[in-house]
């Protein structure tokens, strides 16, 4: 499967998330709010979503673009961590629509669905493993 670089990867180029190494060191600086925003309209997620995700309200994430304050840490990762997971999901399955549709059925011998487990860097971690198992030719 030859992989070509997703329009995720492409808006985002500016931002280093191939690797956790990376994404460590832009996280402690913080993310920008308006990533988030240009995150949430490349991924096709509402903004709400996205912001429940991360574990923030939509409102505070206004708050932070009004006062031109970036993200803590931790909200900077889990959206570092999205960003890299919404560019793999896009090369493997070749849009974002197929990867928000892939992100919203069940794993075979699951109830839940892999965007059930995203509202924590782990569980972004848990779906980026499952990504790649699918990659390499695995049945998920």
């Amino acid at each position: 499967m030859a992989l070509t670089k997703s329009s995720i990867g492409k808006r985002f180029k500016s931002l280093d998330v191939g690797n956790d190494a990376a994404i460590f060191f832009a996280a402690r600086s913080g993310i920008k709010p308006i990533v988030f925003y240009h995150f949430a309209e490349a991924a096709q997620l509402a903004e709400k979503e996205l912001a429940r995700l991360i574990n923030l309200s939509a409102r505070t994430i206004s708050n932070y673009k009004d006062q031109k304050k970036p993200l803590a840490r931790v909200e900077s990762e889990h959206l570092l961590k999205l960003i890299a997971l919404y560019e793999k999901g896009e090369e493997i399955l070749g849009g974002v629509e197929e990867f928000n549709h892939w992100l919203r059925k069940p794993f075979w011998d699951r109830v839940d669905c892999p965007i059930d487990w995203l509202d924590t860097p782990s569980g972004v971690d848990l779906v980026t493993a499952e990504l790649d198992r699918l990659a390499h030719g695995y049945a998920l």
